[in-house]
């Protein structure tokens, strides 16, 4: 036995996959050669450091919102034209037919090589496949109330005149789950959806719903409801959720300097200017914040749009002077 015939059995070795009659010509081999025993030594080593640390088996829900995310993203792609796929067609044709004479004699050694992979890689493939739904399937079954790992929120729905909202929302498949706008559970929802949401309908309406919780004083916390609604503000692509999230910021900024903060942004960096407008009138109960003087001065004197600087105007003039 050579070195290298050593060295690809030391690594099957390690695995315990190496039969028992080549073992033995193995430790031969390698009582006899330093060079082996000190690599046969060496992955031992790295083998031991690797199980110290086990390779941690991402959860079937997290499998179950990146294959949506996927099918989403892949759905989105611009088919191929005609031209481009027949111009693909010939290239592969091209190839072929220049690497025919070398490749004959190989096709069929490939051709078995390659369905045994295939067919390995398609059964673990499949096993996984199974395993992933069986999971999901087991936690669409077990779901609690108040759903703490959701792919994405699919739409919302109000019943009118009444305080019960039905939140449907997707795992591996769409569930629905109904409740009051009091339950921390469509709560929970409402704040995903207004984040995660790739339809700016739903995100449209769970910020409706939240900014009108916030009017009305229900429960708007500051670590939850205006939580979402202060991110809803500032990064939301969409003007009318992030309309919506101002006028529901609207009574706590006052009682919260996050809040003004976060208006004091949309006021200098919004690019809706309607947005704008409505935070400069949402600052006028706050204009003795010297915070608020200064980036009403400043648009007042220097902003682009000669609305935005006679709304701040009007505002400062009914501002008492500060002594």
């Amino acid at each position: 036995m050579n070195c290298e015939v050593a060295h690809e059995r030391i690594v099957t070795a390690a695995y315990g996959e190496l039969p028992d009659e080549q073992m033995h010509e193995l430790e031969r081999h390698i009582a006899g050669c330093q060079d082996c025993e000190t690599e046969q030594q060496q992955l031992r080593a790295l083998k031991m450091l690797l199980d110290a640390d086990p390779v941690v088996e991402p959860p079937a829900n997290l499998v179950a919102r990146s294959r949506i995310r996927l099918e989403e993203a892949l759905d989105a792609l611009p088919p191929k034209g005609w031209f481009e796929r027949f111009n693909l067609r010939m290239i592969n044709n091209l190839a072929g037919l220049q690497a025919a004479p070398l490749a004959a004699c190989l096709l069929l050694v490939a051709g078995a090589g390659a369905g045994c992979v295939g067919g390995y890689e398609f059964a673990q493939s499949r096993a996984a496949h199974a395993a992933a739904s069986a999971a999901a399937t087991l936690a669409s079954e077990q779901a609690p109330s108040g759903p703490t790992e959701i792919a994405n929120i699919s739409g919302i729905v109000r019943q009118p005149n009444s305080e019960i909202v039905e939140v449907s929302y997707n795992q591996l498949v769409p569930h629905r789950i109904q409740g009051s706008l009091d339950d921390p559970g469509i709560r929970q929802l409402l704040m995903l959806a207004s984040e995660n949401s790739a339809s700016a309908g739903v995100r449209d309406d769970s910020v409706g719903l939240m900014a009108a919780e916030c009017r009305a004083g229900h429960g708007c916390q500051a670590a939850g409801i205006r939580d979402a609604l202060m991110v809803a503000l500032r990064y939301d692509k969409n003007a009318s959720v992030r309309m919506k999230a101002l006028k529901g910021l609207e009574p706590h900024v006052i009682e919260d300097v996050r809040v003004r903060d976060a208006v004091l942004e949309a006021l200098l960096n919004d690019s809706d200017p309607r947005i704008r407008t409505e935070a400069i009138g949402v600052l006028q109960p706050v204009g003795a914040d010297t915070s608020v003087r200064q980036v009403l001065h400043s648009i007042a004197n220097t902003d682009r749009n000669p609305h935005i600087r006679t709304a701040s105007m009007e505002v400062l003039s009914h501002m008492p002077e500060i002594q």
